[in-house]
């Protein structure tokens, strides 16, 4: 979901690409755990990163509510995010030794970091934030090797098509009622994130049969709504 903020503030300038080269290496984050504390309800999941925490851990997303993600609403629609525990706040995830323990299945906010995105004219671009990582000297490396994802294009393409979805939505909540907001939320958390993903199945070919299927029952809300 979209922050409003300062560019010049918290970037070094540039917009980045998936083939372009920028300072975020961290020698694999050597004895530092600082970006897994202290992120409150920030790190917001999408389907894909449930897809991958199923599968690679073979369990059900109820299974992951009872102590390693939360729910909370991000601007008017309920979306999942990593838990954080203790006194230091930490990753449900981060084990004893302060590394991460799915690490090869992390979620893509923790993927890109400190890279953040920025969404303009149907699309966005990486750029990168460089007051967020404490690594003192980082190292160049190509957007599309930090982030480390298979088919990367593919990859860039749902992240759009899901992120421009859910802004759609949340322009359309002040033309319904409350409770067909409800109904609505109820309706994504369990299309996206509660029915599982078929793991022999390619995660992108589910997603746009599901998403096919989600703005064909929201376009009934809304004509509902309209009289039509």
């Amino acid at each position: 979901m979209e922050r409003k903020i300062d560019m010049s503030e918290v970037s070094d300038g540039k917009l980045y690409g998936l083939n372009d080269m920028v300072k975020a290496g961290c020698n694999d984050c050597k004895g530092c755990s600082a970006c897994c504390r202290g992120m409150g309800n920030s790190i917001v999941l999408d389907p894909y990163d449930v897809y991958r925490l199923t599968t690679g851990l073979n369990c059900k997303f109820e299974e992951l509510l009872v102590d390693k993600l939360d729910l909370n609403v991000v601007e008017g629609i309920i979306l999942p995010n990593l838990k954080m525990n203790g006194k230091q706040e930490s990753c449900a995830f981060l084990n004893e030794a302060g590394r991460c323990s799915i690490h090869g299945i992390r979620p893509g906010i923790c993927r890109i970091f400190p890279l953040g995105r920025i969404y303009d004219n149907g699309g966005f671009q990486y750029f990168l934030q460089v007051k967020e990582c404490a690594y003192p000297n980082p190292t160049k490396v190509k957007v599309k090797k930090w982030i480390d994802t298979p088919k990367p294009a593919k990859n860039a393409a749902f992240i759009n098509e899901w992120h421009y979805f859910l802004k759609d939505l949340t322009e359309g909540f002040s033309m319904i009622t409350e409770e067909q907001v409800k109904q609505i939320d109820m309706y994504i958390l369990n299309a996206f994130f509660v029915i599982l993903y078929e793991s022999t199945r390619d995660f992108y070919e589910q997603f746009e049969e599901r998403l096919a299927a989600a703005k064909e029952w929201v376009q009934s809300i809304l004509s509902l709504t309209k009289g039509v």
